[in-house]
């Protein structure tokens, strides 16, 4: 049975649901990843009324949708960052926001991540998306120096704020897929060593796999899946673009602006980067993932009708299922 092919609603927040349900529809898209902001979900108004999460489920049915998984990328990003800063204020919403107490605003977005693991059990699905937020990336630099007890420490406070959240995510029957991207707990490799280690390896918490921000920091998607495929929960389809090597262009990005040429890498619409598509599939059909493959578009320099519909034909293309059997079987039949 082919894996079904989803599209993440998060860069469509802006459009009603029922658009992009219907836009997804007529792409061909097997379902959505709903994304908890825009009108798509509301986890505090489903907490309250079961009535609002089943019109979310006929939404999708008059267009022949299905959902697999949710997300919660922003408030998830809030439970551990420091600073806690305007660049939050716009992204988590006055709910959790308030006052804008920093304290607070970790605690209320501890809550609604809570309240997403019920919201995605009330749907029936059985994995949430999100970030985690981190108390130690402004220190990736590592300079003014700082010293290894204070990025203990930050782990520490990872599993204090995170073990409380994933009891609910258990309770529920809900699993947590952390997408490993710069400015989270786990940003690469051996960070996610790392942030595995700091909750004990326990089930609830997972990985999402999204290869576009493995490929800047030169981490091998390929052998990232290998070598976690105990813990890919979620996959996300997005692309980026190298333009490392003339001697000018810097791999943090300069602050420049997306799509500028000046930048060293960019996000470009799915097939259109340098990621190893065919190898990852291949090897996600080693690993046994069966879970849906939901394409993500971030393209600052193509238009996203454009973009979501090609993604699908490319996804589906090479996105193929194992064989039953080995080639070579018949040669003993």
């Amino acid at each position: 049975m082919p894996r079904p092919i989803t599209l993440f609603t998060g860069q469509w927040a802006d459009l009603p649901l029922e658009e992009v349900a219907r836009l997804a529809a007529g792409w061909g898209y097997d379902g959505l990843e709903l994304a908890c902001w825009g009108d798509h979900l509301d986890p505090w108004q489903a907490a309250e009324d079961d009535a609002y999460v089943q019109a979310k489920l006929d939404l999708l049915e008059k267009y022949n949708l299905q959902v697999f998984a949710i997300s919660n990328h922003l408030k998830g990003q809030a439970v551990c960052d420091d600073p806690i800063d305007h660049r939050h204020q716009a992204i988590v919403g006055e709910r959790v926001w308030g006052d804008g107490d920093a304290e607070g605003v970790r605690q209320r977005a501890a809550e609604e991540m809570k309240n997403t693991a019920r919201l995605a059990a009330k749907l029936g699905v059985d994995t949430v998306i999100g970030f985690t937020g981190s108390a130690i990336w402004k220190y990736v630099a590592m300079f003014p120096p700082v010293g290894q007890d204070v990025i203990d420490a930050g782990y520490a406070d990872f599993a204090d704020r995170w073990n409380p959240i994933l009891d609910v995510f258990d309770e529920c029957g809900v699993r947590f897929a952390h997408e490993v991207h710069p400015s989270e707990i786990a940003y690469d490799y051996w960070t996610t060593v790392r942030t595995l280690e700091a909750i004990g390896h326990r089930e609830a918490f997972g990985l999402n796999w999204d290869p576009s921000h493995m490929v800047w920091q030169q981490v091998d998607p390929v052998a990232f899946l290998y070598d976690f495929r105990d813990r890919i929960y979620h996959v996300d389809c997005k692309d980026t673009r190298m333009r490392i090597g003339n001697g000018r262009n810097g791999r943090l990005g300069s602050h420049l602006a997306w799509a500028d040429g000046r930048r060293g890498w960019d996000f470009v619409s799915t097939g259109h980067g340098d990621v190893p598509w065919e190898d990852c599939f291949r090897m996600l059909n080693q690993i046994g993932y069966t879970g849906p493959i939901s394409v993500e578009w971030e393209d600052a320099g193509m238009d996203r009708l454009i973009g979501a519909e090609e993604a699908i034909g490319f996804v589906r293309r090479l996105a193929v299922d194992a064989p039953d059997a080995a080639f070579d079987a018949a040669f003993s039949s």
